[in-house]
């Protein structure tokens, strides 16, 4: 054979090696030895762009999926990034079928990782549901997960940051009583993620705009943490369309505004909104309603926030005070299109976890944990009598010493609780 048809066969092989080790869609998976056995996986694709997109997976604790930052992929050299500070960098071999790298979070681990095949792929997923995707505007389509169950319908929409699958344990304790359905909001998961469209009402139609899809009868709906504002938005809209709400640990300040006592965040993007009108090409036809509202409610409503703000960080510990996470762009919009609900004109149980469980830290010390606990009854435990107050019809319930997630930590309350409520509706 001669030289330069050798050289061109090994350039060849060379070539399709190389293209092959970049082929990278698909799922790796990988066992942190150091970490008790952490089975992790990695479901990398292409996306609409070309660019490369990934989620993280921690299969061991839940479906729940974490999408990644960023992407590089260098020749065989790959990169993956989180915003929570994890890192994933390895090479590629030159098959394509593992990689071999290092896992970074606090401290560095050796990860190597397998492609996925049919036979060896790990299940993810185990909840027996249906999954489906439902248009709610141009070019959005929500994931909707249906656990099935006979009865009236239920719909869980979880908090920020988590997709429907956060409830995949939790739905089946619901099956038998009712139909349970869940959504996954716009922004996350396998759901669309638009550069807009993140205010509450915007969400609060996605719900109803599923609920319409399914053709479901005046639902209970069932919201989590931030949830609770897509909740009121209906509640406060559309109370005809629906049942009943259920706010777990969701009655916040976004959920239910307090006038009396305000709330410096929502303040001040309200505040924000209505300063932006004063600005050049966008002056109302008369500006004295609006100075009016600016000069006799809303500065002074921002001053009294902050100055009540001021007052709950002087008397935090400065070695307690926390920092405030990095987060996706979408979970920022959600956070910028907060409104303000003060008419909630539907049947509620609002369930609090009151006063939270400890926070790492938090509880080794009496003295520490009795002044978090005093500072979270001066401030979740006016807002919780505040809903109580302001929703008279509404029934408030505090779990003490209660998760976050409180539909998980205390199970059982949280289901005595919702179906002595359900059963209670018309």
């Amino acid at each position: 054979m001669k030289k330069w048809v050798l050289w061109i066969v090994t350039l060849a092989t060379v070539l399709a090696n190389t293209l092959s080790a970049q082929d990278i869609t698909g799922n790796w998976q990988g066992t942190l030895k150091e970490r008790q056995d952490f089975r992790v996986i990695f479901e990398i694709r292409r996306g609409d762009d070309g660019s490369w997109k990934a989620i993280l997976y921690s299969i061991d604790e839940g479906p729940e999926g974490v999408p990644a930052d960023s992407l590089t992929l260098q020749g065989s050299d790959l990169k993956i990034s989180f915003l929570a500070g994890v890192t994933y960098e390895g090479t590629i071999s030159s098959d394509g079928a593992n990689i071999t790298g290092t896992w970074t979070h606090e401290k560095s681990i050796p990860l190597e990782l397998q492609r996925a095949t049919k036979d060896t792929a790990w299940v993810r997923d185990k909840s027996p549901h249906t999954v489906q995707f439902v248009p709610v505007d141009n070019n959005v389509t929500l994931e909707v997960l249906d656990w099935g169950g006979s009865g009236r319908p239920v719909v869980l929409l979880a908090g920020l940051g988590n997709t429907a699958h956060v409830f995949d344990n939790f739905a089946l304790k619901l099956t038998t009583t009712y139909h349970v359905y869940g959504i996954t909001r716009r922004g996350f998961g396998e759901s669309s993620a638009p550069v807009s469209g993140y205010s509450a009402d915007r969400l609060g139609d996605d719900v109803l705009a599923v609920v319409d899809f399914l053709k479901l009868s005046r639902p209970i709906l069932v919201g989590h943490s931030i949830a609770g504002e897509e909740l009121s938005s209906v509640g406060s809209r559309y109370p005809e369309k629906i049942a009943g709400l259920i706010y777990l640990d969701a009655g916040y300040p976004y959920a239910y505004y307090d006038r009396s006592r305000g709330d410096w965040a929502i303040d001040s993007l309200d505040l924000q909104r209505k300063l932006e009108q004063l600005q050049p090409g966008k002056d109302p036809q008369d500006l004295r309603p609006l100075i009016r509202d600016l000069l006799e409610t809303s500065l002074p409503q921002m001053v009294k926030s902050l100055q009540d703000l001021q007052k709950e960080l002087e008397a935090v510990p400065p070695g307690q005070l926390k920092t405030a996470p990095v987060l996706r762009k979408a979970a920022q919009a959600i956070l910028a299109g907060e409104q303000k609900y003060t008419e909630i004109r539907a049947p509620a149980l609002a369930i609090y976890a009151l006063p939270h469980s400890p926070a790492p830290g938090e509880g080794n010390d009496p003295t520490t944990r009795a002044a978090a606990e005093a500072r979270e009854l001066a401030t979740t435990g006016a807002q919780a009598k505040a809903f109580e107050t302001g929703v008279p019809s509404a029934r408030v319930v505090r779990l003490p010493n209660a998760n976050h997630y409180v539909f998980l930590s205390n199970e059982a309350d949280v289901l005595r609780e919702m179906n002595a409520f359900i059963s209670g509706l018309k």
